[in-house]
Parts: structure tokens; sequence; C-alpha cells
């Protein structure tokens, strides 16, 4: 039996041809595994959405806890300074009043 030249160049080709679409497939797998890590790994596109989000909610945590700290000195600075302002918290938060005056409590009606 002899071959047949034209069947030859047919396997050969079908050969390739499977060859070639065993290659496209494996190229289209690693691209895709590539896709996936680079957008779900560890240092994905998706973790460094979080981790900015994450970083903008504490940069804005910190903005208010600097403004709190600021006013909390302020008030310090006050009550170490300020006789005035010592005296009026005196007197709206302890009840308290100099010698000869009278504190009055003003007690609100409940609605009936």
């Amino acid at each position: 039996m002899r071959s047949n030249p034209k069947r030859i160049r047919q396997n050969k080709k079908q050969a390739n041809q499977i060859q070639q679409q065993m290659i496209r497939a494996i190229l289209i797998i690693g691209a895709l595994m590539l896709l996936i890590i680079f957008f779900f790994g560890d240092h994905g596109m998706y973790q460094l959405y979080l981790l900015r989000s994450e970083r903008s909610e504490i940069q804005a945590s910190i903005t208010t806890l600097r403004e709190h700290k600021q006013t909390l000195e302020a008030e310090k600075n006050k009550l170490t300074t300020d006789l005035k302002y010592i005296e009026q918290l005196a007197r709206e938060r302890f009840r308290m009043a100099k010698k000869g005056e009278k504190v009055f409590k003003v007690i609100e009606k409940k609605p009936e």
C-alpha cells in the first residue's frame, strides 16, 4: 500500500490546525489568568481600589480629629488663662455664685 500524498498533506494540515488551536487556547487561558490576577490578586486593581477608599476614610478621620484637637487645645488655653470664661463655666455648669448672689433654678413646665 502506498501512502497517498494528498492524504498526508491533509493530515499534516489538520495536525497544524490542531496545534495552532491548542496554542491559541493556551494563550487565551494564560491571558485570562493574568487578567484575573491583575484585577483580583493580592496587589490587584480591586485591592488597590479598596485601599484607596480606606485611605480616604482615614484621612477624613484624621482631619476631624485634628479639628477636635484644636478645639480642645483652645478650651484648655481658655481654662488656664481666661478668668471670665472660668467664672462663666462655674456659674452655668456647677450653679456656683458669688457671695451675696442667689441662684435660681428654672424648671420648665412639661407640656400636657
